[in-house]
């Protein structure tokens, strides 16, 4: 751990873009594989999370994002380049450990919103259409 700071730091990130995940190693020996869709979604850019609590937009359709670009900041954080174009969040060390740790519970919550929202997650970009008969 940082002794400046005692939260964890990266010691290694890469990301999988066959599976679309980014695979973050903290130096407290936490690794956590947080899908490119869950970073997109949990995004802590104001567009995403708004300016305030309760003016968070609510994301959809990002099942099939990736991300094409990181890029450091500093000794304190990661700006993700999403491939739908987003790129304003900058993810600090707190941010992604409590992204890996909260991963669970903040999934859940994403999935109830939209369904709250009548909206459905789509699966893949391959559907296969079946006519009514």
């Amino acid at each position: 751990m940082n002794e400046q700071t005692n939260q964890p730091h990266p010691v290694n990130i890469k990301l999988h873009q066959r599976s679309r995940v980014l695979e973050v190693e903290f130096d407290d020996g936490a690794t956590f594989n947080l899908p490119c869709e869950y970073l997109r979604v949990y995004s802590p850019s104001a567009d995403v999370k708004g300016h305030g609590p309760g003016q968070g937009t609510l994301q959809v359709g990002k099942e099939q994002v990736n991300i094409s670009d990181i890029e450091p900041v500093g000794n304190y954080a990661v700006k993700l380049h999403f491939d739908d174009g987003h790129n304003t969040g900058l993810y600090s060390w707190q941010y992604l450990y409590e992204l890996g740790r909260d991963y669970d519970s903040n999934w859940q919550s994403y999935l109830d919103a939209l369904e709250a929202a009548g909206h459905q997650r789509q699966g893949s970009l391959v559907q296969t259409y079946k006519p009514n008969n």
